[in-house]
């Protein structure tokens, strides 16, 4: 078995999913129940969302619709369980359980395409930013053309040039 690391998108929809996940089922709770999960279940969420974005992070199938829809139904199922076996229970309303169950179920549809959508425009901009580092790194850096020389007084070092220069030699006939 070969292994593959991990990279920084896979972590980065890893943890997307997974803080999804907990995000969806503590909201959905919160609205049934009327109040937050505490105490034994929010321990249980982390480890939820810790164990839902670590196969995020690592299943190749996590990286397609179908199969995010899936890690998120999981979640949001298992976060259920999880939540009522820690006491947490919801009170009588005036919404139906077919009226959740089509809520998570909207609510995870928007979610898988969403991560998976970020996760294509993140791989395009990467992309993008790869092409244009190699490029800059890539061309040589400016040739040195011109010199450019400077004086404090550019006029006194001409004059100082010109009176230096010596007139004393053989005379041009003697040649």
């Amino acid at each position: 078995m070969t292994h593959s690391p991990v990279t920084v998108a896979a972590r980065v929809r890893g943890a997307a999913v997974g803080a999804l996940t907990v995000a969806l089922a503590t909201v959905a709770h919160a609205w049934a129940s009327g109040a937050a999960p505490s105490g034994a279940g929010v321990i249980l969420l982390g480890v939820l969302a810790v164990t839902v974005g670590a196969i995020a992070a690592t299943a190749p199938a996590a990286t397609t619709v179908p199969g995010l829809l899936i890690l998120l139904a999981a979640g949001q199922l298992t976060g259920h369980v999880l939540l009522a076996a820690s006491g947490h229970r919801h009170v009588a309303s005036a919404t139906s359980d077919a009226a959740m169950l089509s809520a998570h179920a909207a609510a995870i549809v928007v979610c898988a395409v969403l991560v998976a959508v970020a996760g294509r425009l993140g791989e395009a901009l990467s992309h993008a930013v790869r092409a244009i580092a190699a490029r800059v790194r890539s061309e040589p850096p400016p040739a040195a053309d011109t010199v450019a020389y400077s004086a404090d007084q550019p006029l006194q070092a001409t004059l100082a040039l010109a009176v230096s220069k010596s007139h004393r030699g053989p005379p041009v006939a003697a040649h």
